[in-house]
């Protein structure tokens, strides 16, 4: 079992779309809820639910294919781990391939792109860099 949330959650996204599933269905946890939904955001992935059970619930997450089938997401890597913590200030928020992709980053204020603690001017711990 991973311990790491935000390591699960993007392996197993990029598992799935490497293998050019429909869905994913991921142990779910606030944080990774946060993540999904920047990702259907900024338009990496089609759509996201949160399936209760008895347990933490399951995050199911609906993976997103151009009109030729091609994979919208190309690439994910996790930045930030545990034992090894990446923060950035307000003025060296990382820019993904010239915008083409997206930094995600954990703020003060919650978890937000690199466009939004720009624009909201707050830096953070970089969770995960997307593209």
């Amino acid at each position: 079992m991973m311990t790491d949330p935000i390591a699960d959650l993007l392996t197993r996204i990029r598992n799935a779309s490497r293998a050019e599933h429909e869905k994913v269905d991921i142990p779910s946890s606030k944080l990774k809820v946060k993540v999904t939904e920047l990702l259907k955001d900024e338009g990496f992935i089609k759509n996201y639910r949160v399936i209760e059970d008895d347990k933490q619930g399951v995050l199911r997450v609906y993976l997103k294919y151009g009109v030729g089938n091609e994979k919208i997401i190309s690439g994910l890597v996790r930045v930030s781990r545990p034992g090894r913590r990446v923060y950035v200030t307000k003025d060296k928020i990382p820019s993904i391939l010239g915008g083409m992709g997206v930094a995600i980053l954990s703020t003060s204020r919650g978890v937000m792109s690199d466009r939004e603690s720009r624009k909201q001017q707050l830096g953070g711990e970089v969770l995960a860099y997307v593209w």
